[in-house]
Order: C-alpha cells, then sequence, then structure tokens
C-alpha cells in the first residue's frame, strides 16, 4: 500500500517518540494500575493529539486517514494508545458542530495541552449499546442545566479537564422519534467535580483507567450546549464513526505488533535443534494472521477516506472495526501460542498486550451489534432488535 511521503513522515516521528516509552515503562503501569501522564504529555507536546484540531486554532489540521496512522503507529511500537485516544474522535462532535465561541475558547487550549479533553459520556448501567434509552437528564433552569444521573465506561475522566456528555432533554414519550430530544454538552469537569459529580473508578482486566460518574443536581451553564438542543444523537453519530476509525486504526497496530513478534520470536527459538519458526505448524497461523490484518487495514484507510471525503462511513466503519479488531485478536491468540509458555510471563509483554487487544472485540460496539447494523442498514434484512 504506497503512502505519501508526508504519511511516512508521521510514522516515523511516533516511532520515534514510542521508542521513549519501551516495554518496561508500560509494565510499571500496568503492575501499579497508573495513567501514563508522561507518555500522553509527550504526545501533546510533539503535537499528535491536535491533530484534527484546525491550524488556525493551534492544531495540525490533518485528515482522520492521517490520524489513523497516529494511533496505528502507538500500538505498532507496544504502548497503549487507549489512554489519549478519546481526544482523538471527541473532537469532531467540537468541530463539527460547536459555536464560533465554544471553538475559540476550547481548542487552543486543547491543542497546547492546558485542557485535557478525555472524557465521553454516553454509556449508562441501564441502557449500554442502547443510547437512545439512556436515563440522564438535563433540565433548563434559567441561564444553567441542571443534570441528574449517571454514566458508565467513561474512561480517563479522573484525567481531563473536558467532558463531552450525552443526556435527555426532552422526554421521549414527548418527541416524535426517538432519536430526539437528546443533547450534547461540553462539561467543565474543573467546575463541577465534588459540587454535583462524583467519579468512581472501576478495576478491569486491563490498565484502561475507566469509571463509573454519578450527577446529582450537577449545574452546568447554558453555554456548554454544543448545537441545538434535542439534536445532540445525530451529533455524536458521526463521533461514533470517527471512533470506530480510529480504534480499527489501533487493532491494525496491535496486530502488526504481535505478527513481528512472535516472527521475531519464532525466528530466536530453537527447540530439537532448530529454529520453531522452520515449522510450517508456527509458520501458517503467523502468516494467516498477516494476511488477515493487511486485508482489515485495506478497510480501515477506505473507510477513513470516505469519512474525509465527506460521505456517510456508518458500513465502512463499522466493517473496519469489526475487521480489525478480529485481525488483532486472531494475531494476539497466534502470538500468545507461539511463545507457548514464555507468552505468559510479564516481561514479554504479550499478556499485557493480549488482555488490552480483547477490549476491542466488545468496545465501543460488541461484533454482535455491528452484525446487525451490517444486516439491517446494508443488507436490508429485518431488523432484529
Amino acid at each position: 500500500m504506497s503512502e505519501s511521503p508526508d504519511i511516512g513522515e508521521i510514522r516515523r516521528a511516533v516511532q520515534a517518540l514510542c521508542a521513549e516509552f519501551p516495554g518496561a515503562y508500560w509494565r510499571e503501569k500496568d503492575s501499579a494500575r497508573a495513567y501514563p501522564a508522561e507518555f500522553v504529555d509527550a504526545l501533546t507536546k510533539a503535537g499528535f493529539l491536535a491533530a484534527l484540531i484546525p491550524e488556525v486554532y493551534g492544531g495540525s489540521g490533518l485528515k482522520l486517514d492521517a490520524a489513523a496512522v497516529i494511533m496505528e503507529e502507538i500500538q505498532a511500537s507496544g504502548c497503549n494508545g487507549a489512554s489519549a485516544h478519546a481526544q482523538m474522535y471527541i473532537m469532531n462532535t467540537l468541530l463539527k458542530y460547536g459555536s464560533a465561541e465554544q471553538k475559540q475558547e476550547y481548542l487552543p487550549r486543547i491543542a497546547t495541552g492546558e485542557l485535557r479533553l478525555q472524557a465521553f459520556g454516553v454509556s449508562e448501567p441501564t441502557s449500554g449499546t442502547d443510547t437512545l434509552s439512556l436515563r440522564t437528564v438535563a433540565v433548563r433552569d434559567g441561564d444553567d442545566y441542571i443534570i441528574n444521573g449517571q454514566k458508565i465506561w467513561t474512561s480517563r475522566a479522573e484525567y481531563s479537564d473536558l467532558m463531552m456528555l450525552l443526556a435527555r432533554t426532552t422526554p421521549r414519550e414527548e418527541v416524535a422519534s426517538k432519536t430526539e430530544g437528546l443533547s450534547i454538552f461540553l462539561v467543565d469537569m474543573r467546575k463541577v467535580m465534588g459540587n454535583g459529580m462524583t467519579i468512581k473508578p472501576i478495576r478491569t482486566m486491563m490498565n484502561h483507567s475507566t469509571t463509573e460518574i454519578f450527577f446529582d443536581d450537577m449545574r452546568i451553564p447554558a453555554s456548554a450546549l454544543i448545537g441545538e438542543e434535542g439534536k445532540g444523537f445525530r451529533y455524536i453519530l458521526s463521533g461514533m464513526n470517527a471512533e470506530r476509525i480510529l480504534i480499527a486504526a489501533e487493532c491494525i497496530g496491535d496486530a502488526k505488533w504481535f505478527i513481528k513478534k512472535a516472527t521475531d520470536y519464532s525466528k530466536e527459538r530453537n527447540v530439537f535443534g532448530r529454529a520453531i519458526g522452520q515449522n510450517q505448524g508456527v509458520q501458517f497461523p503467523i502468516a494467516r494472521c498477516y494476511a488477515h490484518m493487511r486485508a482489515a487495514e485495506l478497510m480501515v484507510h477506505h473507510a477513513a477516506q470516505v469519512f474525509d471525503a465527506g460521505g456517510n462511513p456508518g458500513a465502512e466503519a463499522n466493517m473496519a472495526k469489526l475487521l480489525a479488531s478480529e485481525a488483532s485478536w486472531a494475531a494476539a491468540d497466534m502470538c500468545v501460542q507461539t511463545h507457548g509458555g514464555f507468552g505468559f510471563a510479564e516481561e514479554y509483554d504479550v499478556e499485557r498486550k493480549f488482555r488490552e487487544a480483547r477490549l476491542y472485540t466488545v468496545a465501543p460496539i460488541s461484533t454482535n451489534l455491528i452484525l446487525s447494523y451490517l444486516a439491517e442498514h446494508v443488507l436490508g434484512l429485518p431488523r432484529s432488535y
């Protein structure tokens, strides 16, 4: 797959930065369940987390396809882009639907790293992926909104200054369509922490810094509303497509890491007087994973290009995420199998990356829901849910 010189330069720059954060750094963070603040700061200072912000606001003004390359290379280098990836895709809603005043107030400071936009408050315990059934409500009170409810799986909330929050502003029974009545708010978390908002960490099988958030009469200014009240669900759909494409790119990076790790190990590991990579029983699984990864990689870049051209990449984004997450997980399983017992040893980093890779067949949308989407919206089959 041919790439422009600019994309090649981005790859090399990300690789150089990530080389400063080797496996030992990530093992230490994983063991302590600590946020990789130094890594995120380095990404910010290098301008990578401002990739999608227009140059007029201090960003790089890149397209999503270039941002996908950044996230891919982070993962391919053995690092963990989940510590910062939300700032990439959350940005889309502010860029497309934010007012001129909101963009001027927030984008330059996000670009410099003065403000961090990492928290995306959408999922809830009772609704999960059924976003239209969310129960968090925002009620207008003069020049403010008062918010009550709960969010879950809101990763990096403890390390974010701003949160993109989806809440219901009109009851479902009062709207003509169930997609109406939801609104998006850009919440300054610094002003409401402990004053109507409570964050509780959730321990998971990987170091993902995820939380649940409780809103109890949290008061925010009406100026926090993005776009038109009641149109929030439509606003976040584009951001969700960007999210799926970028995470699919991360999965491609993970798959590349697993494939290289397995390939290198199979050349070095000698059993019965020969390198294990000489055996077809070892070669074939690695080769198959490589073929699957390359096919998924093409779909990821195709989806990003449709997005950048202003099209609706709903089907492409979902297929990219499906294929890339499955390619990554297959490569993870193959890499453990290639290493045998050493695949379970922390010092090889395989078990850490194995745990991290498992997430993306479930989140941010599960494989089954992607298949349901394709069946209904692409193939024209009856709605299943």
